[in-house]
């Protein structure tokens, strides 16, 4: 089985995010600690499509930036350090309680200390993201993309981005550019919406080409039944996240691939990591490995961008989920939140296990 993906576009893969920055302490300490932290540019979106972007497929990010500010231009730089184009409206910050850049606060954990996130999102200026700001025309026909990524992230953050995810959605069907969707639920943001995003979650789901998320997302987001208990077992767990995945596909039957990951916790440096795909009606299956874990955030976004990477080079879907896999365990390797392949032969030697040293 293959995607069929729309010939002859600028773009391999278009994702809406917002943009803004982690702050973590080094040396994986906790953050009331204090001491020397590390910044970096981020957003779940972005995290995806660099695995794209470092292997070479033309990636493009819609998002919005604060005028004037030295976090925007830290943003911009990085998107072009990552090998990504971005367009997006400069808004003006209002003064000293106007906009910014959402700030991630979080620590990396260490062995049975787990890590701890807090995010600070006041006036956080990716909730202002509108469709009227972009062409979707210009973006989705002439310019053209093959894979558009929207994830509930965006889709939650504010009844603009929630109408901006719709609509991009809407123009990806009318052109015939296919549709990644992460359903990434945050309780968060849906307290207080949860009719109003359980039906805009729901039409983009009824669209989408590639649907993926965890038990937690089916449930909450589109209202899917979750997988039966499995207790200890491996097999009989991956049975039941089998069923829930059928009744996905019940529900939202337009996708052609179905996709969640699957996650054991040992401690905070060891974790067994699965993943499980329905391509069709075949099924492939990762059986959860032991990875050795530097900071766990965005291995999940890492296996996605792996899958996508998989879907637009061509490939058969048994190699979709494997390559997502090792893109997932890649970036968990990383102090960034995203995976920085050096080739598709580093990704591959990650599958294989081989850690070994080359020269």
């Amino acid at each position: 089985m293959k995607i069929d993906l729309k010939p002859d576009c600028k773009y391999a893969l278009l994702v809406p995010t917002s943009m803004g920055i982690r702050i973590t302490p080094t040396n994986g300490q906790p953050v009331h600690c204090g001491g020397t932290f590390v910044m970096q540019a981020t957003s779940a979106e972005t995290n995806v499509a660099s695995v794209a972007a470092y292997l070479g497929l033309p990636v493009k990010v819609l998002t919005t930036f604060v005028k004037g500010s030295p976090i925007a231009q830290l943003i911009k730089d990085n998107l072009r350090s990552r090998r990504m184009d971005y367009e997006g409206v400069e808004v003006a910050q209002g003064g000293p309680w106007g906009y910014r850049h959402q700030i991630n606060i979080a620590d990396s954990g260490f062995g049975s200390r787990g890590p701890r996130v807090w995010n600070d999102r006041a006036g956080e200026v990716g909730r202002t993201l509108n469709v009227k700001d972009f062409d979707l025309d210009r973006i989705f026909g002439r310019e053209g993309v093959q894979i558009v990524h929207l994830s509930g992230l965006i889709g939650a953050l504010s009844p603009e981005t929630s109408a901006f995810c719709l609509e991009l959605a809407r123009a990806a069907k009318r052109y015939g550019t296919k549709i990644s969707f992460d359903l990434n639920y945050r309780a968060s943001f849906w307290k207080g919406r949860e009719q109003e995003l359980s039906a805009i979650f729901a039409e983009i789901a009824s669209v989408a080409d590639i649907l993926v998320g965890n038990e937690e997302d089916f449930q909450l987001c589109l209202g899917v039944q979750g997988p039966e208990a499995g207790g200890k077992d491996i097999k009989a767990k991956i049975e039941g996240f089998k069923g829930m995945i059928e009744r996905v596909k019940k529900a939202f039957p337009n996708a052609q691939t179905y996709g969640t990951t699957l996650r054991e916790v040992e401690d905070a440096n060891n974790h067994l990591w699965g993943a499980l795909l329905a391509a069709g009606d075949a099924w492939h299956v990762v059986e959860p490995r032991k990875i050795t874990v530097l900071d766990r955030i965005g291995g999940g976004d890492g296996f996605v961008g792996g899958m996508l990477y998989a879907i637009l080079k061509g490939w058969e879907p048994e190699k979709w989920i494997q390559f997502g896999w090792a893109t997932g365990a890649l970036a968990t390797t990383m102090l960034v939140d995203y995976a920085l392949p050096a080739d598709e032969e580093q990704v591959w030697s990650v599958w294989k296990g081989n850690a070994r040293v080359q020269r």
